[in-house]
This record gives C-alpha cells, structure tokens and sequence, in this order.
C-alpha cells in the first residue's frame, strides 16, 4: 500500500460484470478530476491464443483438466506485483494489452490473441486502477492484496455468473453453449482455489442476486435485468461508513448485517457512486499531501 501513490483493484471471474464497474469508477474519475492509469487482468496472462490451446491440449493429454485462465501459473502473478509494487514506490510502471478481436486489432495493429509490446505509464497519474481476475491474490508466492489500497470484489451468485458468460462468449465470441460450459467446467477448480479466496481479501464486495429463476442456466434466455435483481453490498471493516446516510439516499435499500446493505439492482450506480466516491476522494488527497 502507498499514501503516494495509491492502488485500486477491482477482482472478479469471467462474465462476473467487472467491466460494468470500471465504468462506474471512469465516470466517477472524469468527474472528479482524477487521472487514473488503467491496466487489466489479461494483459497478464502467460500465453498468447495459440499457446494457451496448445498449453491446454498439453496438460490435457497428461491427465490434468483443470487448467484455464483462472490458474495461477497461467499468468504473470509475479510481474503483476511487481508493477503494483513499482507503481506504490515510484508511481511508475508499465503494461500492455491483450489483443481480443478484430476491432482491438484495427486499434492496436496486432493480431487478435495476441499482445501488443509493452509500455510504460503516464508520470503524472494520481492512483493506478486494476480490472481483472487476480487483484486481491495471496498465495505462497506472491501477495498482491496487500499491495492494494482499496479493492473491490464483484461477485453475482454462480447461477447469475454463469448465465451472463454464456450469453457473452455467444454474442461475442461465436461460442456455442457446449463449448461454453466446457469451459465453466474446466475452471471450476481454479474458480473454487485461486478465484473465490480472493473475496476474503476485498474490502468492498458488490453480489448481485436475481430475484427470477436462474435454477438452469444453460437454458436461460435472457440474463436478469437490474430490476430483477438486488445486490448484496458487504463492507469488509464498516467502521467510518454512513448507513444511515446511504439507506436514506437509495430507496429501497436496507441493512442486512451490521457489515452489508442490500440496494435494489438499478441503483447498484447510485449505489457505487455513493460509496466509492469520497473513498477515492480521500485517496486522491492523502496523496497530494504525502
């Protein structure tokens, strides 16, 4: 953790809504003047397209169905932390991207699955902002939540998770439904050992709940809208958060325990805005001052 320059990591699985959140937390940035250096998750996996299937066919072939993305050795855990570190003592470091298809392509001039070369921040950021799948790890190698100042869990309930992904990777990707849940089945055991302790680890977690049958999700139609759904918004230390203040703010909201409010889904902005908004003020100004 740094006073100087301050860390923010937003951690969850594929299709869980952490791209929603970003966009909360860019619009809070631009209104609030916040220059913020962004990095994802991807760009620290440890293989490209073509070397991840043929990692896949690898481990697979030798009896080990486990692999996926989600897996620690398959990424970068290590450089990960070393630029949260570098960026803590020096508000310097670097990045680069993942190239997903044809539109990043155009942009980046890589091909798709593949990663542009590395480069190096803005010297003049605020704070650095972290979305991805391994923000909040603490394993025996490296400990990277501790190098966090503020992080942020999103967690839909597994149902919920799962329908949003299938549903993405069709529109987006061309998958199928089966090759979908192939793929939900080969990271279960990642999801349960590197992905879920991780929400431990967070100091905010947002979990939305739908309020409609999700008891089969490979069958869904339709994702749950916010309005039929709740999130479930759990405070890891609630001292310093004004309950009462946020009830009375978001209609429809109540306490659930002494550590969590429960917001309706459409107002889960309302509900970050209010939340995260003096939480990077106060970021922002103790950085200025030290």
């Amino acid at each position: 953790m740094s006073k100087k320059h301050p860390i923010i990591s937003v951690t969850g699985s594929s299709g869980a809504g952490t791209s929603t959140v970003k966009h909360t937390f860019d619009q809070i940035f631009r209104r609030e003047g916040v220059k913020a250096v962004s990095i994802e998750g991807d760009a620290f996996h440890r293989f490209n397209r073509a070397d991840m299937k043929a990692e896949l066919d690898r481990r697979y072939a030798a009896g080990d169905a486990t692999f996926s993305h989600f897996s620690y050795e398959a990424n970068e855990l290590k450089e990960l932390e070393r630029v949260f570190r570098d960026y803590g003592e020096t508000g310097r470091g670097r990045t680069r991207t993942y190239v997903h298809d044809d539109a990043e392509a155009a942009r980046t001039g890589v091909a798709p699955g593949n990663f542009t070369d590395w480069r190096d921040f803005d010297s003049d950021s605020h704070l650095l902002f972290y979305e991805g799948l391994h923000g909040a790890v603490v394993n025996s190698e490296v400990n990277i939540a501790a190098l966090a100042d503020l992080k942020i869990g999103v967690v839909p309930v597994i149902n919920l998770e799962w329908i949003q992904k299938i549903h993405r990777d069709r529109a987006t990707r061309g998958y199928t439904t089966e090759a979908v849940t192939d793929v939900i089945l080969r990271r279960m055991h990642a999801y349960v050992h590197c992905i879920v302790p991780q929400f431990s680890q967070t100091d905010i977690n947002f979990q939305r709940v739908p309020v409609v049958d999700t008891s089969n999700p490979f069958i869904a139609r339709w994702i749950p809208t916010a309005d039929e759904s709740v999130v479930v918004i759990r405070f890891r230390n609630p001292r310093g958060i004004d309950f009462p203040y946020l009830t009375s703010m978001i209609h429809g909201s109540w306490m659930s325990r002494a550590n969590s409010i429960v917001v309706p889904g459409n107002k889960l902005d309302l509900a970050m805005q209010l939340i995260l908004t003096p939480l990077i003020e106060r970021l922002v100004r103790e950085s200025k001052v030290a």
